[in-house]
């Protein structure tokens, strides 16, 4: 899980893709990793479908869960870090993948795993008005949607599938299947170009045509498709079978940006590889799965050949990395077909022979084999033994355990306690122009007629992703800013590189300052300087600095009667420390990520006419309102419904994942009322937490409007009440 040891990392292996070979190949990596590799996985979201169990989420055996492989936790298994994002294009002489995003990543070695999509660019209308079954995550929502409206009486239960292959005819069956199990009374139609259905399997026609019969499944065999439009699919010969849901099967087409690469490819834009998965005349380059064609052994797209190539890939990649030999792919000639008929029954076919009966003991069959398969990417041997210090370095202290790991970003500040002791020893200011130091968001500076502020934060890498560290980092530091109600205006970049080559320090640096200043940019302010090392972990800080156009909104200055708004959820520990640990799910991690390095300059914008206001950070909700109540001299009282959480947090707040910082935070911020996790959250780190600001009441709902209306998730938490310093929940 990270680096092996303590090596120096000297190359870059990058997988773009997560199909079904990358995914076998990281898991066998993490069993055996090379020293001194940087792996990093890039990656449009933060699943994978396994093909083979799609048609029975269709049918409505699996949930959506089931066959989605959950790329975050693979690649913290394997060490490698995640890049959320498109590939867009590929440069085989500067060696760079170019990133939706996040511009262009390096790799010393590569291979695209990046499978096909169905829909043709040649039909028309399809584009505008069908869906391909590839990408499986596209369909998969498109048909979730689909059956909602239908089970609702808002769609037609018409659907039409263009292309009667194995594919077709699969999905046609599951999807009429799926649309009987909600009452619905409409036709699935199968149309297709040749004379049988499945022509690739002899003797298969006549089993899938009774199949089909049972189900209504109607089959137009020698049809050629014109058009397709909202509600009908239209035939060369002009007759139009309805359909308020057209599904492409027929074929695979490469993605644009694979086709019109500077890569070889065939005719139909697949990168040309050899026998040993390398891109023809490009060095370091290696392509496997659907968007791959195998020059010396060409064989039809499916899922089982990228399953057998995997082992063979992580062997010729860690080859490239040592320069030692290659291995050779040799797909079989065939290989078992099982072939779902709608409900829990198959058929099976190889060799030219077909079987379907017992059909309910070939789907059980198919069923098992399907669950092996998933099983390597939910159950993960416990590799805690060979953590290095800089993936998990034990947490020492009377309350902690020896197993606990320290949490990146927030959730590794000093306790509060400890902190406050430690500034209660410093020396009172003793200059004019310093107006305020310690206790608040940021210190005042006064120069003439100007008051500027300036801050400084630090966070510990909470995610092996250093170019998403660093502009969620920006976003951190720059909260305290914003809280101010001051314009950003400078920022000092302080980074920590783990051991690299000279190298991949060049890259990471570059990731780092283009990510950030991306940031500190769009909040209108430079980064001036700064200062860079090496040692055991990534860090990355920022000093910031922010100018006063009115008077600073400070923790002091909250009334009676205030209402309190935030304007982030809270959780941002609880799921990161649960993912530390792998126990969090990918999808949540994700969506906390994305809002994480999401800016707040124009939610601070909208709240200048707050009497008080803070960001919620490292020492949790409770702990950063207990500084507004104390400064203040008020109650809070909260409502503890309204708070909203990150997907995910409270069902890990109840598992009881925390983090390292809670019960410090929790003695500090103690909080009376109220039970569940959702209490626990309260004391919570938080990494570029919401802003936390004391409005006059009758301005909260306009203010929660305005707030919401720019995509913040903002709520109306409580509000504050005369009375001694003290935080209970409703």
């Amino acid at each position: 899980m990270g680096m092996t040891g303590n090596s120096i990392l000297t190359r870059d292996l990058v997988l773009v893709g997560g199909g079904h070979a990358h995914a076998l190949a990281l898991r066998m990596w993490a069993m055996a990793p090379v020293a001194g590799v940087q792996l990093t996985l890039i990656n449009p979201g933060p699943t994978a479908p396994y093909s083979g169990m799609l048609p029975g989420h269709i049918a409505g055996h699996y949930t959506r869960d089931a066959l989605d492989i959950d790329l975050v936790k693979l690649a913290q298994f394997a060490g490698a870090r995640l890049i959320m994002g498109a590939a867009e294009s590929v440069d085989p002489v500067a060696k760079t993948i170019t990133v939706t995003g996040r511009g262009k990543i390096a790799y010393d070695v590569a291979s695209l795993d990046v499978g096909l999509h169905a829909v043709t660019p040649h039909l028309a209308g399809l584009a505008e008005h069908g869906v391909g079954a590839k990408p499986l995550d596209t369909y998969a929502d498109r048909w979730a949607s689909f059956v909602a409206q239908v089970a609702a009486g808002q769609a037609q239960p018409d659907v039409a599938v263009i292309g009667g292959g194995v594919a077709g005819v699969e999905l046609a069956m599951a999807m009429a299947h799926r649309l009987a199990s909600v009452g619905a009374k409409g036709g699935v139609t199968v149309i297709e170009a040749e004379g049988q259905l499945a022509p690739i399997i002899p003797r298969a026609d006549p089993v899938l045509r009774a199949a089909m019969a049972r189900l209504g499944v109607n089959v137009e065999t020698n049809a050629k498709v014109a058009e397709v439009t909202p509600e009908a699919v239209i035939l060369s010969d002009g007759r139009h079978i309805s359909a308020h849901l057209t599904v492409a099967t027929a074929g695979g087409f490469a993605h644009p940006w694979v086709a019109q690469s500077p890569l070889p490819c065939d005719a139909d834009g697949f990168v040309k590889v050899d026998a040993e998965l390398r891109v023809l005349g490009c060095e370091g380059l290696f392509a496997v799965g659907d968007c791959a064609h195998l020059t010396a052994s060409p064989r039809p797209k499916a899922g089982v050949f990228a399953v057998r190539a995997a082992p063979v890939l992580l062997h010729n990649l860690k080859a490239e990395l040592a320069g030692d030999a290659m291995r050779s792919f040799l797909p079989q000639g065939d290989y078992l077909k099982l072939i779902s008929l709608g409900g829990q029954e198959a058929m099976a076919a190889k060799w030219g022979r077909c079987l379907s009966k017992p059909a309910k003991r070939l789907w059980a069959i198919k069923d098992r084999i399907d669950q092996k398969f998933m099983a390597q990417f939910t159950h993960y041997p416990n590799m805690g033994a060979s953590l290095s210090p800089d993936q998990g370095a034990v947490a020492f202290g009377a309350e902690e355990t020896a197993q606990q790991m320290l949490c990146g970003g927030c959730g590794a500040k000093v306790a509060p306690t400890e902190l406050a002791k430690a500034l209660a020893q410093m020396p009172q200011n003793r200059r004019a122009d310093v107006v305020s130091g310690p206790g608040d968001d940021a210190a005042q500076l006064r120069f003439g007629d100007v008051t500027q502020v300036i801050s400084v934060d630090h966070l510990r890498g909470f995610v092996a992703d250093h170019g998403l560290v660093a502009r969620i980092g920006a976003v951190h530091a720059l909260g305290d800013i914003w809280a101010m109600g001051a314009a950003p205006q400078s920022a000092l970049m302080s980074v920590t590189l783990p051991r690299m080559s000279p190298d991949l320090q060049a890259r990471a640096m570059a990731e780092i300052m283009a990510a950030a200043g991306d940031v500190v940019r769009h909040a209108g302010a430079d980064i001036v300087g700064g200062h860079s090392t090496m040692g055991a972990e990534l860090s990355i800080g920022l000093t910031v600095t922010g100018v006063l156009e009115q008077a600073a909104i400070t923790v002091a200055g909250a009334q009676p009667g205030d209402a309190l708004i935030l304007t982030r959820p809270i959780g941002s520990g609880t799921i990161l420390a649960a993912s530390m640990q792998g126990k969090a799910r990918g999808a949540d991690v994700t969506a906390l990520l994305e809002r994480m390095a999401r800016p707040q300059g124009d939610a601070a914008e909208m709240l200048r006419s707050a009497h008080a206001m803070t960001d919620v950070t490292g020492f949790g909700l409770a702990g950063h309102l207990r500084a507004i109540c104390a400064a203040s001299d008020v109650a809070a009282v909260l409502d503890l419904a309204a708070i909203p959480t990150y997907a995910g947090a409270e069902a890990l707040a109840a598992e009881g994942h925390r983090s390292t910082i809670y019960e410090a935070n929790r003695a500090h911020a103690p909080v009376t009322g109220g039970a569940g996790p959702k209490v626990a959250l309260l004391h919570d780190p938080q990494t570029a937490g919401g802003l936390l600001a004391a409005v006059a009441p009758q301005a909260a709902e306009g203010l929660l409007i305005k707030l919401r209306a720019a995509g913040h998730e903002a709520a109306v938490i409580g509000q504050l009440e005369a009375g001694p310093v003290a935080l209970r929940c409703l």
